[in-house]
């Protein structure tokens, strides 16, 4: 029993807030059937002069007038030709001349670089990528087929052709009549030429 009466206060419940709900609606609402929706600016022209006058208000001290902006959308040519007979009057520097024009005067102390000039400093040379350890041990294509070499390191052998990854690491890039260039792809060095002689 107790279970359909908590069901009936919850309906009561829901239609109350309906209710309410579609009052709040109609009150967003109904202004706008009322004649106000046929003149969408008499909203914002209503809105507009309270907006100005507490502007105003918040602005000016007791006793003066507030100054007001024209709004008149006319040409003044009078501050047009006042401005285009303003002169250019700089303070040294000339902006219409580049920077390679003008000169720089030279540091009075000498600065780093002249220093390490003077010691003999160099620009370290990044050390030569590690060799690539594969040898060359054969040809393994036969005539109107894509050159393929046989390539070895210790006991393991790799057949490969070009644009082919050996060993998960270095990258086959050109086969010549007298040397394999290949990549490591690891390192991203330089690439590195094999001979064409079994080792």
């Amino acid at each position: 029993m107790e279970l359909g009466l908590e069901n009936k206060k919850q309906m009561k419940w829901a239609i109350v807030l309906g209710v309410l709900a579609i009052i709040a609606v109609a009150y967003e609402f109904i202004p706008m059937f009322m004649g106000s929706s046929s003149d969408p600016g008499s909203n914002a022209q209503a809105a507009a002069p309270v907006l100005t006058r507490s502007a105003s208000r918040a602005g000016t001290k007791p006793g003066k007038k507030p100054k007001t902006e024209s709004l008149d959308p006319t040409l003044r040519l009078d501050l047009l030709a006042s401005s285009e007979q303003t002169l250019y009057e700089g303070n040294g520097r000339n902006i219409f001349v580049s920077q390679a024009e003008v000169t720089i005067p030279a540091p009075m102390a000498p600065g780093v670089l002249e220093t390490q000039k003077a010691v003999g400093y160099q620009t370290p040379i990044p050390a030569p990528p590690p060799p690539i350890p594969l040898k060359f041990y054969g040809f393994a294509s036969q005539p109107g087929e894509a050159k393929k070499v046989f390539l070895s390191q210790g006991e393991e052998l790799w057949v490969a052709g070009e644009g082919e990854i050996v060993n998960r690491r270095y990258k086959i890039v050109r086969i010549t009549p007298t040397y394999v260039e290949m990549q490591d792809v690891v390192n991203s060095g330089p690439p590195q030429n094999i001979p064409l002689t079994p080792g």
